[in-house]
């Protein structure tokens, strides 16, 4: 039996108070970080070639299913608005297509072709980087896309939650963040979910800062959609400026981001 499908540590859960089904819950998520830290050398080795094909104009693919493709697409669209990052540079693919975000779609993952599918509307190619997400490493939509597209050279990966997996067999730089059973028996949504969204985030991030989308600790690319961030723009503006709030906001309004404001405000001085 995978790990991911092994028994709860833990039994009898309807009679626990709310307290110790608290507790008891935050105990087995304290583990994850751990797990985490065992696979970041592997993921050093991944994201240098994701560095490196992003840089040269390749793209970022996430693949996956229910929680994990859901995962992948949250990660891949907070790209563009965070970092600036142009739209389908980093793309997340979820089994069953977009309806899929929202409510099951039946037997969508057991498709071994249809990722693949996917993948062809986006002209994927070997300038690009697919990574599979999939807690038991058995998904058949996962697998087949890492396959075909391994097979016509694309650099392939994974973010698995189990040893020794087939999808693992298919990705060039396999991830496998073992956590162990889940607090409710299979429930991959708790700590497997967890130890994929710590993976992405730390792949994401570390990749748009070694590409320059990051000055000093600030998302000085990010888009001014709502007035929280343009708040957060300006405040930015005026510490690297040192210049009042009125300035500050007439330059974010005019050049539409901090760095570029910084940028022609330095040119002008």
């Amino acid at each position: 039996m995978s790990t991911t499908e092994s028994t709860s540590w833990y039994d009898d859960l309807e009679r626990m108070s709310v307290r110790r089904l608290l507790m008891n819950i935050n105990k087995e998520d304290t583990t994850v970080p751990k797990a985490l830290k065992r696979v970041i050398p592997a993921m050093e080795s991944l994201i240098k070639v994701i560095v490196e094909r992003m840089g040269a104009g390749g793209r970022l693919f996430y693949i996956g299913a229910g929680t994990s493709g859901r995962l992948g697409v949250v990660d891949a669209s907070e790209i563009p608005p965070t970092y600036g990052m142009p739209e389908g540079k980093v793309i997340g693919l979820i089994a069953g297509g977009d309806k899929a975000i929202r409510r099951a779609v039946e037997h969508a993952e057991d498709d071994t072709k249809q990722a693949w599918k996917d993948l062809q509307k986006y002209r994927i190619n070997k300038k690009d980087v697919l990574i599979g997400i999939a807690a038991s490493g058995r998904t058949p939509y996962v697998i087949g896309g890492l396959k075909e597209a391994r097979k016509r050279g694309i650099t392939t990966a994974c973010i698995t939650c189990n040893a020794g997996s087939e999808l693992a067999r298919h990705a060039d730089h396999p991830l496998e963040i073992i956590v162990g059973p889940e607090f409710v028996t299979g429930s991959t949504r708790m700590k497997a979910g967890t130890a994929q969204k710590l993976a992405l985030n730390m792949i994401s991030t570390t990749t748009m800062i070694r590409l320059g989308r990051i000055k000093g600790n600030k998302m000085v690319d990010m888009q001014l959609t709502n007035n929280k961030l343009i708040d957060r723009g300006t405040r930015m503006i005026m510490e690297e400026l040192g210049v009042n709030s009125a300035s500050a906001s007439r330059l974010l309004k005019k050049y539409g981001s901090v760095r570029k404001a910084v940028r022609a405000a330095g040119r002008q001085s």
